[in-house]
């Protein structure tokens, strides 16, 4: 069974400088592990023109990624439903998605800057978690549904909710605070979090105490700090977790992730 990781607003970040645990500076971006597949644009020519050669390509190419899109993000029907290609098409024929999809368009021409951006970030991650793989990353255009979709092995960012906190449409559904994050300085940030949240999951998560649920996410968010060389994340659990590592240098990322005695993590 498929399991999705969808990301929700719910922090305040907060960015500073801090000490890390990581790979050299000199990291090489240009040793390419990952490129964002643009599924979007697939969505662009279909739900722009109708392109029929388009809806063969993203069923042919990403039938995962089309079945998450269509039954799980935009929830309009199962995949196999005779007339769903009819269903989809119509979904997005509303005039404020034609101009989202027209905006992600425009915005995200290029996105060389966030392959490079992934790429040193995942460098630095595979530096203290060396087990953990690289996902395929692809970008689609959800109807401002998720931000994030994690499951089996891949990552799909929905670039619609990331046009900016001015972004006109934003302002009609979304809070001032949700909308600081709306932004493509969060794409790396929120990938990251959301691939070790299905990689670490906390197990039996809804029978805990919420206070080791917070600790838990405050365990992946240091970790994402680490591997972007920014304080992203800068909430009180996340400050707990890195008195405990600067405390324990010999505890691995591994270790750190898979621990389930919340005991050790002491609340100030």
């Amino acid at each position: 069974m498929r399991k999705l990781y969808f990301i929700l607003f719910v922090l305040t970040f907060v960015v500073s400088s801090c000490q890390f645990k990581l790979s050299p500076d000199n990291a090489d971006a240009n040793n390419t592990m990952l490129t964002i597949e643009r599924y979007d644009r697939l969505e662009y020519r279909y739900l722009t023109t109708g392109d029929f050669s388009a809806l063969q390509r993203m069923n042919t190419e990403y039938p995962m990624e089309t079945r998450t899109l269509i039954e799980d993000v935009v929830q309009i029907g199962n995949a196999t439903d005779p007339d769903i290609n009819t269903k989809f098409l119509k979904f997005y024929q509303d005039t404020t998605l034609q101009s989202l999809i027209a905006s992600v368009e425009s915005e995200y021409a290029n996105i060389d800057d966030l392959n490079k951006q992934l790429n040193i970030a995942f460098q630095h991650l595979k530096h203290s978690l060396p087990d953990v793989g690289i996902p395929r990353i692809y970008a689609q255009i959800s109807a401002l549904d998720q931000s994030i979709v994690v499951g089996n092995g891949t990552v799909g960012i929905s670039l619609d909710k990331y046009l900016g906190e001015d972004y006109p449409l934003y302002q009609k559904y979304y809070s001032p605070m949700q909308r600081k994050q709306m932004t493509k300085e969060y794409i790396v940030s929120d990938c990251l979090w959301f691939y070790l949240t299905s990689v670490y999951p906390l197990k039996d998560s809804d029978k805990r105490p919420q206070l080791e649920r917070d600790l838990h996410m405050g365990k992946i968010q240091w970790v994402v700090n680490q591997a972007l060389r920014k304080n992203i994340f800068r909430t009180k659990y996340v400050q707990v977790v890195e008195r405990y590592m600067a405390k324990n240098p010999r505890i691995s990322y591994d270790e750190l992730l898979k621990t389930t005695d919340f005991s050790k993590l002491e609340l100030r």
